[in-house]
């Protein structure tokens, strides 16, 4: 299990998907401080929320959440992007950031999300 339950904000535009995930931060101990499914509301949160880490899609209806990622960066808020492309589709600034290829299991989540939290500031 999991080393601390966190607060986790979720980006991802395919409601079944979204659900998915919620289920599995659930299952893993998790809170889901937030689950949005535009960049728009992403970004608002990523802005303003109190959470401890974010899965964010790559692929946002046709837009890449890359605005979300930087606000997260500027906060110093770890993050996990999942995309069905594999991590060698992110553009170079931000290749060697965590990324699932969907789709994933559980347990892959939790090992990326444990390694992600146990390296971000306390």
């Amino acid at each position: 299990m999991n080393q601390t339950p966190a607060r986790i904000l979720v980006v991802e535009d395919e409601y079944l998907i979204r659900m998915l995930l919620e289920d599995m931060l659930a299952d893993l101990g998790h809170t889901v401080a937030a689950a949005v499914g535009t960049i728009a509301e992403g970004k608002e949160i990523a802005a303003t929320g109190d959470f401890d880490g974010a899965v964010l899609d790559v692929n946002l209806d046709g837009e890449e959440i890359f605005p979300v990622a930087d606000i997260l960066i500027k906060r110093n808020v770890p993050f996990v992007f999942v995309t069905g492309y594999g991590e060698s589709s992110l553009p170079d600034g931000y290749r060697g950031r965590p990324a699932l290829q969907k789709p994933f299991q559980a347990e892959r989540l939790e090992q990326t999300l444990n390694a992600l939290l146990a390296k971000s500031p306390a």
